[in-house]
């Protein structure tokens, strides 16, 4: 009787069990945890959702983004054991800056060797088995991928045929992983490349933008539904640059990509200042966060700052200071944040964003590491 009896507590017990971890995973769209199954979606998410569960993320800079192989700029091979280290450190989301155009068979079919995208899918499986968000972008593609008139036709042509080839290969991905369709396009080399370009730089940005965004679309399966990331004219945060950018089609799955590394004089310019923390940097930073937040998070549209930092000038308490009142205050503002780490660390030296050693697997700046991951979670 007893065996009995306990037999029936036990199947009773075990379909509790299961109606519990069913409701958990499929009532709670928001729940911070991506998708475990690549093939599942979490398609639930509004953009505003999503952005929140992001939280603070961490690029691979300077490794495929290199121009031929992801050594060449000094940077190892990227591993597994990396990615998962920088799981372990709580960032939730991975941006993986990728250059396409040394990687591509002639016009007009452009194809992508085939190395290379396995090489892409086997790194952005690194992350997504970690659970973590994963950004994948057309990086450096500066040579032609120019927003004039001239050059519209054929730069389209061959951007919407990058894009149907990275779609197809990913296209059964849920929407832990998300396209960012450019990264900064601007007029390089002119007076105005990062100060709001002109009309025309402005409007032929936003017909890449929607001609990228269509092609993804087109392609069908989780890509229908995909959140997308478009940028900015270089992905700045001038007014003429906010102002001027149109959503594809009104997507509420297209979020906005801007680059803003603030104040400019502390957390780019190493011949600026190494301390930061006066009223007047706090109002630089306040004044563009609240800006995007009434252009574009008050409509509904998610933010991601898709790269933020500061360099090393031996100065780790200031650097920590502006981290956290930047994380605090664009998570306040329903913004994620994306740390620039190039893998380049030394003090007084140009772009020396880096804070993860990739070769001993070791975080340089412990400290300004933990800020960034705790301020994302208050």
């Amino acid at each position: 009787m007893f065996k009995k009896l306990f037999s029936k507590i036990l199947i009773l017990f075990l379909i509790l069990a299961f109606i519990w971890l069913f409701l958990i995973r499929n009532l709670n769209p928001s729940i911070s945890n991506p998708s475990t199954d690549k093939k599942v979606s979490n398609d639930k998410l509004s953009s505003l959702q999503l952005v929140k569960d992001m939280k603070v993320g961490w690029n691979l800079g300077n490794t495929l983004d290199s121009p031929n192989n992801e050594t060449d700029w000094g940077n190892p091979k990227t591993s597994k054991e990396m990615i998962d280290k920088v799981k372990q450190a709580g960032f939730n989301t991975v941006r993986i800056p990728v250059s396409w155009c040394n990687h591509l068979g002639p016009a007009p079919d452009y194809n992508i060797d085939t190395t290379w995208l396995d090489r892409i899918q086997e790194v952005v499986d690194y992350a997504m088995d970690n659970h973590m968000y994963v950004i994948i972008n057309l990086h450096k593609e500066e040579s032609w991928l120019i927003p004039t008139y001239a050059k519209e036709a054929d730069a389209t042509n061959k951007l919407t045929k990058i894009w149907s080839q990275i779609s197809n290969r990913f296209k059964n991905y849920n929407n832990s992983l998300i396209f960012e369709v450019m990264n900064e396009p601007r007029l390089v080399g002119s007076p105005v490349e990062w100060s709001g370009g002109t009309d025309e730089a402005l409007d032929v940005v936003n017909k890449f933008n929607l001609a990228a965004v269509n092609t993804i679309r087109k392609s069908g399966s989780k890509n229908s539904s995909r959140f997308l990331m478009i940028p900015t004219y270089a992905a700045s945060t001038d007014s003429a640059s906010i102002n001027a950018l149109k959503i594809p089609n009104n997507d509420k799955k297209v979020l906005i990509s801007v680059h803003a590394y603030l104040p400019y004089n502390f957390a780019m310019n190493i011949n600026g200042t190494s301390t930061w923390g006066s009223k007047e940097d706090k109002r630089e930073l306040d004044s563009t966060l609240n800006t995007l937040y009434n252009k574009f998070v008050k409509k509904g549209h998610g933010v991601v700052i898709g790269e933020f930092g500061s360099v090393n000038k031996n100065n780790e308490t200031s650097r920590i200071a502006l981290a956290k009142y930047y994380v605090t205050g664009a998570k306040k503002r329903n913004i994620a944040t994306i740390w620039w780490d190039n893998g380049f660390s030394n003090a007084w030296e140009k772009d020396s964003y880096g804070l993860f050693d990739r070769n001993t697997l070791k975080w340089k700046f412990p400290k300004l590491l933990h800020t960034l991951i705790d301020s994302a979670k208050e």
